[in-house]
């Protein structure tokens, strides 16, 4: 295979990169191609001048950019070294039957070359700036992207667990109902430090906590008594089951000039209700 149609080759396999964009391989091309003689005229023949700097723009590898900068930097002499020439032989000097192509040739040439006239600002690190979360993909196999997915949501379990913790202070901050934690916050009383790993239990109103120490007493009140004991009858039909093997306690929850309240429990399904 002549220096041609290597190159050619080459510069096929590059434009494939570009289009798929993927970089994978393109520093063992750009290898190659620095260690060929190349000259203008090939470089007009198969264009790759415009697939090299095409890849060099949509790379962010920064080796990959370095060595197709140093490449388009050594053709850009052999241009300049042809354009001298030219510039020699005087104006008006008939141009060679292949004239139309070479022309062609070198106005791509220029044109690819074009954007590397001016030096691209100093970078300030070398670690790559990752603007978006996740990275845009880089690839068109869909297994790859997929597995990129299911990276990026295990990397954001934790980031949704603290938005989460941090929704739940501020909604108890903004309580209308609870302005005693507001004010403690404000004031020190509670610290950063020790707001940042209150329960919700913890940052309740004390009208609140007085609810749920109630509500607690009363469940574990009914949970005792459906242990403990109880007359079986079949007076009461369970809601959920339809059965009439029941078993009810009553007790005095309010005044005594009031009647008592009755507790049920359904042997059947475990279903529990009061019956007043």
């Amino acid at each position: 295979m002549g220096k041609e149609e290597e190159i050619a080759r080459i510069a096929r396999r590059l434009e494939k990169m570009v289009t798929r964009k993927s970089a994978e391989g393109a520093m063992d091309l750009l290898r190659e191609l620095k260690a060929m003689p190349v000259t203008l005229h090939l470089l007009q023949s198969t264009r790759v001048g415009m697939s090299v700097n095409a890849l060099r723009k949509q790379s962010s590898d920064e080796e990959l950019i370095a060595l197709a900068k140093s490449l388009i930097k050594s053709w850009k002499k052999l241009l300049d070294v042809s354009d001298g020439k030219t510039r020699d032989q005087g104006r008006g000097t008939p141009l060679p039957t292949s004239s139309s192509k070479d022309a062609s040739g070198t106005t791509d040439l220029r044109l690819c070359l074009s954007s590397c006239k001016k030096p691209d600002p100093p970078r300030t690190s070398s670690t790559p700036r990752i603007t978006t979360f996740p990275p845009v993909p880089i690839t068109c196999d869909a297994v790859r992207n997929k597995c990129r997915e299911m990276l990026t949501l295990a990397l954001k379990t934790d980031h949704m667990k603290y938005k989460n913790r941090v929704r739940s202070r501020i909604s108890n901050l903004k309580d209308a109902k609870n302005p005693g934690l507001r004010r403690n916050v404000l004031c020190g009383a509670i610290t950063p430090q020790q707001i940042a790993v209150m329960t919700s239990e913890e940052m309740a109103s004390d009208e609140l906590k007085e609810i749920r120490k109630a509500m607690t007493k009363e469940a574990i009140r009914e949970h005792q008594m459906a242990r403990t004991g109880g007359t079986q009858t079949d007076l009461f039909t369970c809601s959920k089951c339809r059965k009439k093997n029941c078993t009810y306690t009553q007790v005095q929850t309010r005044s005594s000039d009031e009647p008592m309240t009755t507790y049920v429990v359904c042997n059947e399904c475990g279903n529990r209700w009061k019956f007043c």
